[in-house]
């Protein structure tokens, strides 16, 4: 009889083990080289080029830089890493890469900030969000929702005309439609990122087509994200 309970248990302790494995596996993909540089050119490297001024061959060695420091992390979680114990010790080397890259004081504060704060707060490109409850509700009885409940708000808060707002809400209705069909693709597929960028691109489209402002876009995406 005991003997029977200890191999119960002992089966029961190996299918923790095994959930848990699962788990961390799909909370932390290893994408393939390639599409590391692909996800690298959609939130990284243009701010680098554009903003900072940083040369193309300088914002992808940073690239490298960034991604030798998550297969790192990922070695050390795994207690596989030879050089390092901590995560702080590998973003200590990263400064250090990046300050041999010879970037002038204000280009190697910005990036070491952007850094820090890309460790807490996710690239906005790829972050999707899908409010499941739209779900249930028709595209027109959806749009007729959010007119009812923001087109006097967007009107009187950004200054845009009636049309004007009612295009704004026809945009935020085709963006929760499309995430909810993209959320439905495993984390764990890289098209579910190439297709919440699609996603970003056309709204942005749709946004131009608009006639308003950068700060009137803006203010709408807040209006939009504060009722989610």
């Amino acid at each position: 009889m005991q003997k029977r309970m200890r191999l119960q248990y002992s089966f029961l302790l190996l299918m923790l083990i095994f959930t848990a494995t699962a788990f961390a596996q799909n909370t932390s993909t290893e994408w393939t080289p390639e599409q590391q540089a692909e996800l690298f050119g959609y939130c990284e490297k243009p701010f680098l080029i554009k903003q900072l001024k940083i040369s193309e061959a300088n914002a992808d060695k940073i690239g490298q830089i960034n991604n030798w420091a998550r297969l790192t992390k990922i070695k050390i979680q795994a207690n596989t890493s030879d050089t390092f114990a901590t995560d702080g010790e590998v973003e200590e080397a990263v400064i250090k890469k990046y300050k041999a890259l010879s970037l002038s004081g204000d280009q190697l504060k910005t990036l070491t900030d952007r850094r820090k704060q890309s460790l807490t707060q996710p690239c906005a490109l790829i972050t999707l969000t899908a409010n499941k409850t739209y779900d249930t509700i028709a595209k027109p009885q959806l749009q007729l929702l959010f007119r009812n409940k923001f087109r006097r708000t967007l009107m009187d808060k950004l200054e845009v005309n009636g049309k004007q707002a009612d295009m704004l809400i026809e945009a935020e209705v085709w963006k929760q439609k499309e995430a909810l069909e993209i959320i439905k693709i495993p984390e764990t597929d890289f098209n579910r990122i190439r297709k919440t960028v699609a996603m970003y691109t056309d709204l942005e489209r749709k946004y131009g087509f608009i006639g308003i402002t950068e700060q009137q876009k803006e203010g709408a995406k807040n209006i939009f994200k504060a009722a989610e």
